[in-house]
């Protein structure tokens, strides 16, 4: 049997996936309250699955293209700034800026990790 090391989940690994969901969620409700009929359901359905899609292709763990680092952190940071903006497009910049800043704390604390 081939030696195989599983990797716990770490409490990082729990906040990093909350942090996605507070992003796709965002854009969800940005989508949906921002437009009006019928443009808030393709707005509330397309903007979360576009980073859904973005984040399968380039920054998950098991991701389907290999890019350079530098590539995924750049296209992480573009989906926590658009959840970002979603919030202030909806009057709330305050929750947007909450979104942000701990959004990008976790990522560097997620690359930090992952570099060491």
């Amino acid at each position: 049997m081939p030696d195989t090391a599983t990797r716990r989940i770490s409490a990082l690994d729990v906040l990093r996936f909350l942090t996605e969901l507070v992003a796709v969620g965002s854009l969800a409700l940005w989508g949906f309250l921002a437009w009006s009929l019928p443009w808030n359901i393709v707005a509330g359905l397309g903007a979360p699955a576009l980073a859904i899609l973005l984040w399968a292709l380039f920054v998950s763990p098991k991701a389907v293209f290999a890019v350079h680092p530098f590539i995924r952190i750049v296209v992480e940071l573009l989906i926590f700034l658009s959840a970002t903006l979603a919030w202030w497009a909806l009057g709330q910049p305050w929750i947007g800026l909450a979104v942000g800043v701990v959004s990008v704390a976790v990522g560097v604390a997620v690359a930090r990790r992952n570099v060491a």
